[in-house]
């Protein structure tokens, strides 16, 4: 999938449980939908031209992880949050 595809918002409790992780700068283990799985410090939550995006430290690097690519994502405190689409 590339970059370009239409967004499609998530659900708002999953959003919610993603601020909670920012908040606490929970260590994250993210499945994405194209398989890929990394484990990642939770940061911020932005939205650039009507897309919504998770900010992780993944190994001391910044990365942006469009949330409707993000099929799960899981920490101890609040389980494991299997994404869905508004």
């Amino acid at each position: 999938m590339s970059m370009n595809d239409a967004y499609q918002p998530i659900n708002c409790d999953d959003y919610d449980n993603l601020e909670l992780a920012c908040q606490h700068q929970l260590l994250l283990t993210l499945e994405l939908k194209s398989g890929e799985v990394l484990r990642a410090k939770a940061h911020d939550l932005v939205t650039r031209k009507n897309v919504e995006y998770l900010i992780v430290d993944d190994a001391g690097s910044e990365r942006e992880v469009r949330l409707d690519k993000i099929a799960s994502f899981s920490h101890p405190e609040i389980g494991t949050v299997v994404v869905s689409e508004s």
